[in-house]
């Protein structure tokens, strides 16, 4: 049954039983109570007659629930004359699957919106004009036109001066997004300033908004270990509420005693309050930019107690960025970097790259090289501006330029020296690392307040590369030359001290994501086996997403315990007071009632817990950052 066939039944049920118990009423008040319980009656029987068709569905799929409850209260209340308290239990039982649903909807919504945001379209440049084509029809290399208010349709590449983007559907960044030439833009986010040009780099199905849909859609139909442990409670209730009504009415006699029991048992706040803050925090976290797979993975976040953590591309940037210029022969640092970022351009070498992105950001003009030789691995010559320029490796540039290599620079653990000759002679060093993200230690300071007994570093890069980055972070722990296989023996090692999450966003830290009892991927365009095998993703680079993440997720969990809690410990006291004879049938169903709307209503807190963030995340985004 779809959803909306599902509500509308729902809705009817409610409508009639509703009908049946305010006209039952108005009869009783006139004095026609042969009326009132015939039309109390005729209410019951619909609501009771689905309730049983949703039973039977139940125990064919294995499962036994607390609905049981429901229909032997309201068989037992007509059986013994007790027609309004059948009455009222089948309104609030009506009432309160309507509203069940109605809060799960509520919950879904920030999800819902996201779903609905997918485009349909793309204006793309052909023959000097705009075309409208269907997205599945847009490839690599496309040109398309982005207009004011237009959602990204697929992953790319800006090519316009620059562009102001809105990312908070993806990232929860309240701030539009300034991106330079050449920054990449994830698809789903929407453009907030002028039109702008985008040369597509993926296909509609293998962009990131594509991707995040899919994960929303699965994640829509997880169901948590604690909403199975609910389950298993159900039965043990199950079985204390029919026992306790056996009880009552041969120790008392009064079958109406019995009835009361029942009635305060329907239904059980279990069924209610845990898939609804379970749900209520999925969709919390995802208007973070934290996408969380299933609610069971929600659960698992919120008892964490080791975090495991790679180094590049989580800790670090993950690209490489300039740590200092080292100019020579009179050459300002600014022309340097121009100089071998124009000749860099003809280059895809990631260095190369990194190189052409920094002296874009800081608004260096580039020529066009030409007489371009390159040597792979080795470095780039050519000619910019008429004048001889050769980038690349100390050993590669010294050849042309006549000193000596590496005589008298040193270089640090993890970074890498870019040597630049012009017109023969050496004109300077750049310094490349792959630097800490900023504020990295306060991150993980974050994580600890949030419940993080221990923190170390799996990396396969060297020791003192590793030792390096992890001088200023206070770790519990530092493993490095790591292979794949030995980051999935760390983790399951680390079980002992508890839960184990695994946070990285290559391909080797794919094993170790899919070990853990929650793996989590860096970025949604991150790579594919790191995402398929995480059970969380980060829509955007920056650890910083997992302190609200892990926020959400215990407070999601705190508030789920807290409304079973109060809530079974209360329906246990009436059914008690019930079974003394301090309740009636009709007082009990309505105490109970009271009871399940509160715990729903309380677990929609979830959707008003505010993370406190670790710090202020920049809101600009220039060319080469993902």
């Amino acid at each position: 049954m779809t959803g909306e066939r599902r509500d509308l039944l729902q809705t009817g049920v409610l409508f009639v039983a509703l009908a049946g118990l305010t006209g039952g009423l108005v009869f009783w008040w006139l004095g026609e109570d042969a009326t009132a319980t015939l039309v109390w009656r005729i209410g019951v029987v619909p609501v009771l007659l689905a309730l049983l068709f949703e039973i039977v569905r139940s125990l064919l799929k294995g499962e036994v629930g607390l609905d049981i409850v429901a229909a032997l209260s309201m068989s037992a209340a007509l059986a013994t004359g007790e027609t309004l308290a059948a009455a009222v239990v089948a309104v609030m039982y009506a009432g309160g699957s309507f509203l069940e649903s109605y809060a799960e909807g509520q919950a879904r919504r920030a999800m819902h919106e996201l779903l609905a945001r997918v485009p349909r379209h793309a204006t793309r440049h052909r023959n000097g004009g705009l075309e409208q084509v269907a997205l599945d029809d847009v490839a690599p290399g496309d040109r398309l036109l982005i207009r004011q208010g237009d959602v990204v349709p697929v992953d790319g590449t800006v090519i316009s001066e620059t562009a102001f983007v809105d990312t908070s559907a993806l990232t929860g960044e309240s701030l539009p997004v300034r991106m330079a030439h050449g920054a990449s833009a994830m698809s789903g986010s929407t453009n907030a300033g002028e039109a702008f040009d985008l040369l597509a780099t993926r296909i509609a199905r293998d962009s990131t908004y594509a991707g995040i849909v899919r994960l929303v859609e699965a994640a829509q139909q997880s169901k948590a270990p604690m909403s199975r442990l609910a389950d298993r409670w159900s039965l043990g209730f199950l079985a204390v509420t029919v026992a306790l009504a056996g009880a009552t009415w041969w120790l008392t006699g009064d079958p109406i005693r019995a009835v009361a029991v029942l009635v305060v048992a329907t239904p059980c706040p279990l069924i209610l309050a845990v898939p609804v803050a379970l749900v209520a925090g999925l969709s919390r976290a995802a208007t973070y930019g934290v996408l969380i797979k299933g609610a069971k993975f929600l659960e698992s976040m919120a008892r964490i107690q080791t975090l495991v953590l790679d180094k590049t591309g989580t800790l670090t940037e993950g690209r490489p960025q300039i740590a200092r210029i080292e100019s020579k022969r009179g050459l300002t640092e600014s022309e340097l970097l121009r100089l071998a970022a124009a000749l860099d351009q003809a280059s895809q070498h990631p260095i190369a790259q990194a190189l052409v992105a920094e002296a874009r950001a800081r608004a260096l003009v580039l020529a066009v090289p030409t007489e371009i030789s390159e040597f792979p691995g080795e470095g780039v010559s050519g000619m910019v501006d008429g004048r001889e320029v050769v980038v690349g490796g100390d050993g590669f540039v010294s050849r042309h330029a006549g000193h000596p290599p590496g005589a008298h620079i040193a270089t640090s653990a993890g970074s890498v020296l870019v040597a630049v000759a012009v017109d023969g002679h050496l004109a300077g060093y750049i310094h490349m690392a792959d630097s800490l993200r900023t504020g990295a230690g306060r991150v993980l300071s974050a994580l600890r307040r949030n419940g993080v007994q221990r923190i170390l570093l799996a990396t396969g890069d060297r020791r003192d590369v590793a030792e390096q980055v992890a001088a200023s972070l206070k770790l519990d722990g530092l493993h490095a030359d790591l292979t794949p296989d030995q980051k999935v023996l760390l983790v399951l090692s680390e079980r002992k001290n508890g839960p184990v999450m695994m946070v990285g966003d290559g391909v080797n830290d794919a094993p170790a994501l899919a070990s853990a009892d929650v793996g989590v991927a860096m970025g949604a365009r991150g790579a594919a086996a790191s995402v398929e095998a995480a059970d969380v993703v980060l829509l955007v680079d920056h650890i910083d997403r997992l302190v609200p993440g892990l926020e959400i997720a215990r407070g999601a969990r705190r508030i789920a315990l807290e409304s079973v809690s109060v809530g079974i410990g209360l329906s246990l006291v009436g059914m008690v007071a019930a079974s003394l004879g301090y309740l009636t049938p009709v007082q009990g169903a309505l105490l109970q009632e009271a009871i399940d709307v509160a715990v729903i209503l309380n677990a929609l807190r979830v959707l008003r817990i505010v993370p406190v963030a670790p710090e202020e995340k920049p809101v600009s985004a220039e060319a080469g950052a993902t």
